[in-house]
């Protein structure tokens, strides 16, 4: 075996349309792919591909991501804003950890994401 990387990750939703037009529109992630007519399609991040695929639509039963995909961003407080200003909310403050800034928010479905900048060089 000789894992090379990671194509894509899948973030599963309840109603495609909903969850598309919040990857595409309010995120304003580059749409790569549909999957034929099944309710999926791929969203660019630069670095990962994020699958939106409806559930039912492939006979796996809906159960949200609780653990947050971290995008990065170039400015945190300048994307929650943007963010909050569509209607978004973030359930607690942006945190600093003394190395990079976060701020967590989810989907329309409840899958957690977060907002993540690292300001400070990695040790070795």
């Amino acid at each position: 075996m000789n894992v090379t990387g990671v194509d894509f990750i899948t973030v599963p939703t309840r109603d495609f349309e909903k969850a598309s037009e919040f990857y595409g529109t309010v995120l304003g992630l580059p749409c790569s792919a549909r999957w034929g007519n099944m309710p999926a399609a791929e969203f660019e991040t630069g670095t990962l591909t994020i699958a939106v695929m409806q559930s039912d639509a492939f006979g796996i039963e809906f159960e949200r991501h609780s653990h947050p995909i971290a995008l990065h961003v170039d400015d945190v407080a300048r994307a929650r804003a943007e963010l909050e200003a569509n209607g978004v909310e973030f359930p607690a403050d942006t945190i600093d950890s003394g190395v990079c800034h976060m701020a967590h928010f989810a989907d329309p479905d409840g899958n957690a994401l977060m907002f993540h900048n690292r300001y400070a060089p990695r040790s070795n």
